[in-house]
């Protein structure tokens, strides 16, 4: 007989996105639902670069979150072509855990991003020293390259290098889709680790594309072909410690998804602790979860597990077609309108 509770210690979010203003009245209480901290994503507009910039959004994130919450947001700091090792000890000294490296063009709101990453050789020695995280959005951005090799192209290109420059260096691969980051992670030092999305254990290119396009699973990195999500399912499967949750949940408004120009990304935050589950369940690896969702992460981060519990009932519920926010506006979950089979008691 299957089981149907299931208790793990409350997890947390090695990436997602808060966005800013009147969105995190809607995002701030989703994540706090299930994750006692989260990785804030710093590529706002404008980004947040310095130290200063950080704490002030901190603060609004603080100010949204639920009455009598405890939710935790780590904060990141948006690294450019003019980021100074100053600016890395600054943000150490004010708490900051992390500092986000975006290829100029990768992604949402990441114009400011890198340029030049062999010219930060200097800042990456000082994320070091001062025993922060690099988080890497690995993906190439040149028009020549393929979407669908741009990770393979980055690892070649750049991390390899990276490991053997300043293997001190505690990077995360963040939300890997390819079975080459995989290996990657998996030939690395301890210093080098993987988070791994829902959406990207859940579906492949198919499911974006066979069909009709469906603009709600589009996301940055692109969804890969099924070989490399069964490649990203065997890593959580394996139970390496190299691997934990990170949701990349990124909110958008639904006519800027369904646009001529759609945005990229997947808002997962109402339902992605349930979402993993189902993955961990599917590949009959239960007893993997909680290391994935609530030890691994804070074991590469240098942070005490969470005190805290949280249990799921094995109960069908579906996930709402659309999120209304303050503002009016509506947002589509991912896997909106389907049913999952756990969900968070209370």
């Amino acid at each position: 007989m299957s089981a149907k509770t299931i208790t793990i210690i409350k997890p947390d979010d090695w990436h997602l996105h808060f966005r800013d203003n009147g969105m995190l009245l809607e995002t701030v209480p989703a994540t706090a639902r299930c994750f006692s901290r989260a990785i804030v994503m710093p590529n706002l507009v404008p980004p947040v670069v310095n130290a200063e910039m950080a704490l002030s959004y901190r603060e609004r994130i603080l100010s949204a979150r639920p009455n009598g919450s405890t939710f935790e947001p780590l904060m990141t700091l948006y690294l450019t072509d003019k980021t100074t090792p100053a600016d890395i000890r600054a943000a150490k000294k004010a708490g900051i855990v992390a500092v986000k490296l975006y290829p100029a063009g990768a992604t949402t709101n990441s114009d400011a991003g890198v340029n030049a990453l062999d010219t930060l050789y200097p800042v990456f020695e000082e994320i070091a020293t001062q025993n922060m995280r690099l988080l890497i959005h690995g993906e190439v951005t040149s028009k020549d390259i393929d979407i669908f090799d741009r990770e393979k192209v980055f690892i070649d290109r750049y991390l390899c290098h990276l490991t053997r420059q300043i293997p001190e260096l505690k990077f995360v691969f963040e939300h890997i889709t390819t079975s080459d980051a995989v290996d990657f992670v998996l030939e690395s030092s301890a210093n080098v680790a993987a988070t791994i999305t829902p959406q990207h254990l859940l579906m492949n290119r198919n499911d974006m594309l066979d069909g009709g396009i469906r603009p709600h699973n589009y996301c940055l990195p692109v969804l890969k072909r099924s070989s490399h999500q069964l490649a990203l399912r065997k890593a959580v499967q394996s139970g390496s410690k190299k691997f934990f949750l990170g949701s990349d949940s990124a909110p958008h408004e639904k006519n800027k998804k369904e646009s001529s120009c759609g945005c990229a990304g997947c808002y997962s935050a109402w339902s992605a602790l349930e979402l993993y589950v189902q993955v961990f369940e599917e590949l009959g690896a239960l007893d993997k979860l909680e290391n994935f969702t609530s030890r691994n992460g804070p074991d590469f981060y240098g942070l005490p597990y969470n005190k805290e519990q949280v249990t799921l009932v094995r109960k069908e519920w579906q996930v709402p077609e659309s999120i209304v926010l303050p503002d009016g506006e509506r947002i589509v979950p991912f896997y909106a309108g389907q049913t999952l089979q756990w969900q968070i008691a209370n």
